[in-house]
């Protein structure tokens, strides 16, 4: 099924963005009369009716709706420490996308290599993965923010955890985490947090745990609580 990410304009009508019309139109050769499938990242599927083929901003008749509520369990939110090969983190961005993933955080902490995100492109990645994947969310995409104030302002009633490497013999995921509610996992930079920031973190409710024995890459990491999340829940 070729999948279009769109907006409602009407109880009857519905617009593609310029990316998404460009490839409607210039790629795919879709003309007016033709039926087109579109989504709205909140739960919803319509099925439309190409009216007016603008490469720049396509025009949809909106024929039926099919809207489906989120049955995960949890909601999911990784905040990454960016590495310094931006690959690797467009790779987690995808793969957690299609695994399933309600928010991504992007954190500056003491050991980061990389300072920048581009959000643009990463945000495209979201996109086509929530296509590919067919999932019906579109994960919220958040900011480059400096680690003491992302920490200080964890949302009241998130289960807050922190993956490091600093300390030996900590809990592991398993016996601390239940995939219900409202998730956070901290990942670090390629350096590891510091001991300053895992005690910042503890010191406003989150809990430090291990990943398990082997020292993962920080987008390996991440992806591996996607996954341990998604097996925990189907169990």
């Amino acid at each position: 099924m070729q999948l279009f990410i769109g907006h409602i304009l009407s109880e009857t009508e519905a617009a593609l963005s310029e990316d998404e019309s460009w490839h409607c139109i210039k790629v795919l050769r879709h003309k007016a009369g033709d039926p087109i499938t579109m989504m709205d990242g909140k739960g919803s599927y319509y099925s439309c009716t190409l009216l007016d083929p603008n490469p720049k901003k396509c025009i949809l008749a909106i024929n039926t709706v099919d809207f489906r509520e989120n049955t995960i369990l949890y909601d999911l939110h990784i905040a990454i420490a960016p590495t310094k090969n931006i690959d690797r983190i467009e790779w987690f961005v995808e793969k957690a996308v299609e695994i399933g993933i309600r928010e991504i955080s992007f954190i500056n902490c003491k050991n980061s290599e990389r300072k920048i995100i581009k959000l643009d492109r990463i945000q495209k990645i979201v996109e086509s993965a929530c296509k590919q994947s067919l999932q019906r969310y579109i994960p919220q995409l958040n900011e480059l923010a400096d680690y003491t104030p992302f920490i200080k302002n964890i949302p009241v009633g998130t289960h807050a955890y922190i993956a490091h490497c600093q300390t030996k013999d900590l809990p592991h995921y398993t016996t601390l985490v239940k995939p219900a509610g409202k998730l956070l996992f901290l990942i670090g930079p390629e350096g590891d947090f510091t001991m300053n920031e895992v005690t910042l973190a503890m010191e406003h409710g989150c809990k430090e745990l291990s990943l398990g024995a082997n020292r993962l890459r920080t987008e390996t990491a991440a992806l591996f609580v996607c996954n341990a999340m998604s097996v925990l829940a189907s169990l």
